[in-house]
């Protein structure tokens, strides 16, 4: 039996929903600006929180982007930011659905949790009012691959749809699954990324909890990846989608390409429910597996977009697994975090900072990372926090950590 030739996968279109921007051009921008997208939470909806803080979409209208979008009530609000970030993709990947074969083009858009929102109602509804109380498309509604499956449904892909749900990996994982789905023929165009809407109550309070969220009530000091006096995340929401290809059918047609997507790579601590392997040797294997997987050395790579969350041991520990694949080559990295500036979207998270790799890498841009202060001993790389930079690099890699001890690296290349 003849043995499948792995084909180059290329990235062709480029889809976001954020707080500092509900398109790629006005993301982009801020993005080079260094806008922060935090802001503060209602204090009428959330009177009874210690989180003051949070990054929301705000104006977002859905009707934008898919403005022959069908029963829009029975959209669940992570399901809009996908079927938004996706419809931007779509329209910026110049892709001609009457020239093509709906069966070679799917989706994997995962997302965390879900309708979250919709559920905790659900709860207290069912609570107060018994069965009449929950709406008979509840269900379907808040499933976590309602991202995937509407988007397929609006863009009327018929290959394969498939979900991941890695909490704060889900993003990358997608990226990484659908790429080797393009590889391995069973497509040629795959809608890959992430989703989240969990600014809720019960989002936020839950997390708070776990001790996880940035209790500051300065929007300038909460999100301060990689800084001495960094003590939690910020909660953001939005969305994250790319259009990925087979190399030689996207010359063919003409298409734009930001990126070559070159390796991926994951790994699973194994360790702890919430905290990731102390010493980073799972995420440094993580990030070794995607450069491996794209036949590159450690020394190739110029950039790391890293997960940077803003939590004490995320970023101290991301810093060791850093040093440890990289070596001596750790100090000559630039690295940054995006959440500094939109928060920290879960699932949603791997999809907008692959977008940022892919602009990063296609205009020679590195952003800065905002809001920090005070330097950390045991985070002493260069996480670009004293201005951007424009550089011409080749190899950048995004990292994505998440609950469970799931590590997912997708790595990219300039076209």
């Amino acid at each position: 039996m003849k043995k499948k030739t792995i084909r180059n996968v290329v990235v062709t279109g480029l889809g976001v929903v954020s707080s500092i921007g509900i398109s790629v051009d006005e993301f982009w921008t801020n993005i080079k600006k260094g806008t922060n997208g935090i802001d503060y939470l209602d204090e009428e909806t959330f009177k009874d929180c210690k989180v003051k803080v949070a990054s929301a979409v705000k104006d977002f209208d859905l009707l934008k982007d898919c403005p022959d979008i069908k029963n829009l009530r029975r959209l669940e609000r992570f399901s809009q930011f996908a079927l938004s970030a996706a419809a931007q993709a779509f329209n910026d990947s110049s892709i001609d659905m009457s020239k093509e074969d709906p069966y070679r083009l799917g989706t994997c858009i995962g997302c965390g949790m879900g309708g979250l929102d919709l559920s905790s109602k659900c709860a207290v509804r069912f609570s107060e009012d018994g069965y009449r109380g929950v709406p008979p498309l509840a269900i379907p509604m808040v499933l976590a691959n309602m991202a995937s499956a509407n988007v397929a449904i609006y863009l009327n892909l018929k290959g394969k749809n498939i979900n991941i749900t890695t909490s704060c990996t889900t993003g990358n994982n997608c990226i990484g699954e659908a790429m080797r789905t393009i590889q391995y023929g069973d497509a040629d165009v795959m809608f890959a990324g992430g989703t989240e809407a969990v600014l809720i109550p019960l989002g936020i309070i839950g997390f708070a909890a776990l001790g996880a969220l940035s209790l500051s009530s300065d929007k300038d000091k909460a999100s301060i990846p990689f800084d001495k006096d960094r003590a939690g995340f910020v909660m953001g929401e939005g969305a994250g989608v790319l259009v990925l290809e087979e190399e030689e059918r996207a010359i063919k047609r003409g298409a734009k390409i930001y990126a070559r997507l070159l390796g991926y790579g994951t790994s699973c601590d194994a360790y702890h429910i919430t905290s990731p392997l102390q010493d980073g040797s799972a995420q440094a294997k993580c990030m070794q597996n995607a450069i491996d997987d794209a036949g590159l050395e450690p020394k190739d790579i110029a950039y790391i977009n890293a997960h940077g969350t803003g939590t004490k041991y995320n970023d101290m520990f991301e810093t060791r697994a850093i040093k440890l694949c990289f070596k001596d080559h750790a100090k000559n990295l630039r690295i940054n975090s995006t959440k500094s500036m939109i928060g920290h979207l879960l699932g949603g998270a791997g999809g907008v900072e692959a977008v940022v790799l892919a602009k990063s890498i296609y205009h020679g841009f590195i952003h800065k990372t905002i809001n920090f202060h005070t330097n950390d001993e045991e985070c002493d790389l260069n996480y670009m926090t004293e201005k951007f930079e424009e550089i011409d690099f080749k190899y950048g890699i995004s990292n994505g950590f998440g609950f469970g001890g799931h590590n997912a690296t997708i790595l990219m290349g300039k076209y």
